[in-house]
């Protein structure tokens, strides 16, 4: 990677931490600390922008500047073979582009953007990519291919001049596609829910709450107004390496606002889509995790498997989210990429020795197993000790629980 800038690998790691990391990393607090539930002060901070969103890393800048600081030799060995034999010599960002669909058009394994992203220090905010941005591909003169910013588009015009508002720079992975599962959790692990504040009763002595009803929490401390999903939960997450338990279902029941802090809080039911229980949890709102990461590779060999997908489906395809049984105890962090492979199947051959009855039933023939298949790309997005959420980035085949997730 080509770079005149110099930045002290201390401090980069200080804002990575802080604006890219401290939203997903929250989650994974040890059983030690209290039991009692504080609620995330960002949830309840005005409407009015934060002069330190401006400090926010991308993932191109913090993939970028973290490199400069660290062993070299560990960087991925990028050359003309990596470049996609399609990609075009120049690509104008549209608006809705994230920056895995451009690295996508460019090369063949799209976490290795940062490796060849050139930063250009005569450009304002140069790690940052803008629609109306035009990117260009050229080749270094020991042949290693760079991309770098050869237009800038009207959203690096100074605020000043402009008349309307200009778009943002891009994210990593469209907001979108975890958005629903940042506001209503359907998958708790099991830390999560041991910790997370429940609902103690209903007022009046009703056994079953919806819209409109009081309900009474245990261990929650929050302001009046704040906002928690309501959750049930459903079917144990098992690992099937182990049997342990590391997670749950959770089904979403309604939207609590508190309107008493206090222990047990007074909160009403919003937004109700079933009955909600005693005993349900009341999990954040975790809409605002930063959509920048610093995507690589693991360091650490990994090989886990899917053990659950959002909503249920059969199927598995792009942009679902998925649970898998390896977390930060197995070396993930989010941002990692990981394939997906097809398990293979074990199958009877009944081709071996025709010359016997009993080889030619199925029940005697000799057992093969079948090679795993390449089927997709993952990038994991949040982490707890033995579990993480991932979310499907590629899927060239069909997907589904048990498939195996690796380190590409």
């Amino acid at each position: 990677m080509v770079s005149n800038q110099s930045v002290s690998p201390a401090a980069v790691w200080s804002r990575v931490a802080v604006f890219t990391c401290a939203a997903l990393v929250a989650a994974c607090q040890t059983a030690d600390e209290p039991v009692r539930y504080e609620a995330p002060q960002q949830e309840y901070v005005s409407d009015e922008p934060s002069a330190a969103a401006d400090q926010e890393l991308t993932a191109t800048e913090a993939a970028t500047i973290l490199g400069q600081g660290s062993d070299s030799s560990q960087a991925p060995a990028v050359t003309a073979d990596a470049v996609r034999p399609d990609a075009p010599s120049r690509y104008t960002v549209k608006r809705g582009d994230t920056l895995w669909d451009i690295s996508s058009l460019f090369l063949r394994d799209p976490w290795l953007w940062p490796e060849i992203w050139y930063v250009n220090p005569q450009v304002e905010n140069p790690h940052l990519i803008y629609p109306g941005d035009v990117l260009a591909l050229a080749y270094g003169a020991d042949g290693k291919p760079r991309i770098m910013l050869e237009q800038g588009g009207a959203a690096r015009l100074n605020p000043r001049l402009r008349s309307t508002p200009a778009d943002g720079p891009i994210a990593t992975i469209p907001y979108e596609a975890i958005a629903a599962f940042l506001s209503r959790p359907s998958l708790l692990s099991a830390d999560e829910l041991e910790r997370a504040p429940h609902v103690l009763a209903f007022r009046n002595e009703h056994m079953i709450g919806g819209t409109g009803e009081q309900i009474y929490v245990r261990n929650l401390d929050a302001p009046i107004d704040a906002r928690f999903a309501v959750v049930h939960p459903a079917k144990k997450l098992r690992d099937p390496d182990t049997g342990d338990v590391l997670g749950y279902e959770g089904v979403y029941t309604a939207t609590a606002r508190v309107t008493r802090p206090g222990e047990p809080l007074t909160a009403t039911l919003l937004d109700t889509t079933r009955e909600t229980l005693e005993g349900d949890v009341l999990i954040a709102n975790d809409a605002n995790a930063p959509l920048t990461f610093q995507v690589r590779v693991p360091t650490a060999a990994v090989d886990g498997s899917i053990i659950s997908v959002l909503d249920d489906t059969t199927l598995i395809g792009t942009y679902q989210i998925i649970a898998i049984n390896r977390g930060t105890r197995h070396g993930l962090a989010p941002g990692h990429v990981l394939a997906v492979d097809q398990a293979g199947l074990t199958v009877r051959d009944r081709g071996q020795r025709r010359d016997t009855a009993l080889s030619r039933g199925s029940t005697f023939a000799p057992k093969v197993k079948l090679p795993d298949e390449r089927a997709g790309t993952a990038l994991v997005f949040k982490t707890y000790d033995r579990m993480s959420y991932a979310i499907v980035v590629g899927a060239s085949d069909a997907i589904r629980v048990a498939d195996i997730v690796r380190t590409p």
